[in-house]
């Protein structure tokens, strides 16, 4: 039988919280210092899978050159995409630039105030919405991102892999019950920033301000929540992909606008049994010669896994380009935006 504390001696959890992030959180983040709505948007949706570390200077960069929503909403996508290359899930900046042109076109360029209309809006959902509004606008509305699921699943015992329908059903009732009725920015960023910094996958439990009462503490499940996604083995594609050369310059070619690298720019792409200076003459009409191996390169995605066979080309003459492809210097490439795996290639021819 495993100890529990008399409960109603405990102070309550979100006052816990509260007092523990007014101490031991995070405050100088640059999206902490203004309650502008597009900006906090931003921000939360740049941390969607995504380190806080990783995330300052592309923060930083975009909006020095978006800043506002308006400035977005007329920005060309290329221009978006440059801006996001390299932070990867490239449907966030997708998403971005059409909720934009929505808050334009339907709200006069204001941020929406209620909750449901942000998060109807492309890209957002039910707790990036409630993000965005205790943030800016002071409203009390719960959160369930990634560190806030293994906090309540910890804390309140909940079994089960968060992804599933009945636990996160389980989890957003925790995370609705648990809400207080005042300091709700300050419980917000509790949350976040302690799921981020001490109940973290490898937790500091002694630090952490609501342990007494935390489930997985009490009865040694520290390891075991939250539960795991299933053991799946992920599919591996590979695709060889054809780096046309010359003068100094390479060929990219757009990618379609859905899909894996949405709009970005990449190298055209064939079959991994095809022969590049076939490939060129038949879809390109143009005769090439092959150049130096480049070493497979191996990239790792949420769902699958996909190797890269690049096939140096080069090319004296080139027909008239679709507005689809660019010939590009290796400088001007690697400013563009390119994923980060056709990065890497450039970078190592």
């Amino acid at each position: 039988m495993h100890w529990r504390p008399a409960l109603s001696s405990v102070p309550d959890f979100a006052a816990r919280l509260v007092a523990w992030q007014r101490e031991h959180g995070r405050h100088g983040l640059p999206w902490q210092r203004t309650r502008d709505a597009y900006r906090i948007w931003l921000s939360e949706v740049m941390l969607q899978q995504t380190q806080v570390a990783t995330v300052l200077p592309y923060y930083e960069r975009f909006v020095a050159s978006f800043p506002d929503v308006r400035a977005l909403a007329s920005a060309p996508i290329d221009v978006v995409l440059q801006h996001w290359s390299g932070l990867g899930y490239y449907r966030r900046a997708h998403h971005l630039h059409a909720a934009a042109k929505l808050i334009v076109e339907h709200h006069g360029g204001i941020f929406p105030r209620d909750v449901e209309t942000i998060a109807s809006l492309p890209g957002i959902g039910r707790s990036t919405a409630a993000a965005i509004v205790a943030f800016a606008y002071g409203t009390r509305a719960a959160i369930l991102e990634g560190n806030v699921k293994r906090v309540l699943a910890r804390h309140r015992g909940i079994d089960g892999f968060p992804g599933t329908p009945q636990v996160e059903r389980q989890l957003w009732a925790a995370a609705e019950a648990a809400l207080p009725h005042e300091d709700i920015e300050r419980y917000t960023q509790g949350m976040m920033d302690l799921g981020a910094t001490v109940c973290t996958r490898t937790p500091a439990c002694l630090v952490c301000p609501v342990n007494v009462d935390c489930v997985a503490r009490i009865e040694g499940r520290i390891d075991e929540l939250p539960a795991p996604r299933p053991a799946r083995s992920l599919p591996h594609r590979e695709v060889r992909v054809l780096v046309f050369e010359r003068e100094g310059t390479i060929l990219f070619e757009r990618r379609p606008a859905k899909g894996l690298w949405s709009g970005l720019l990449s190298f055209p792409e064939a079959a991994l049994e095809e022969r590049g200076v076939e490939v060129a003459r038949a879809r390109f009409r143009v005769d090439a010669t092959p150049g130096p191996d480049v070493a497979p390169l191996t990239h790792g995605f949420t769902h699958f896994t996909l190797t890269l066979h690049p096939q140096r080309l080069a090319v004296s003459a080139w027909p008239l380009l679709s507005a689809e492809h660019a010939w590009l210097t290796r400088e001007d490439a690697l400013r563009g935006a390119l994923p980060a795996p056709i990065k890497r290639l450039v970078r190592a021819l």
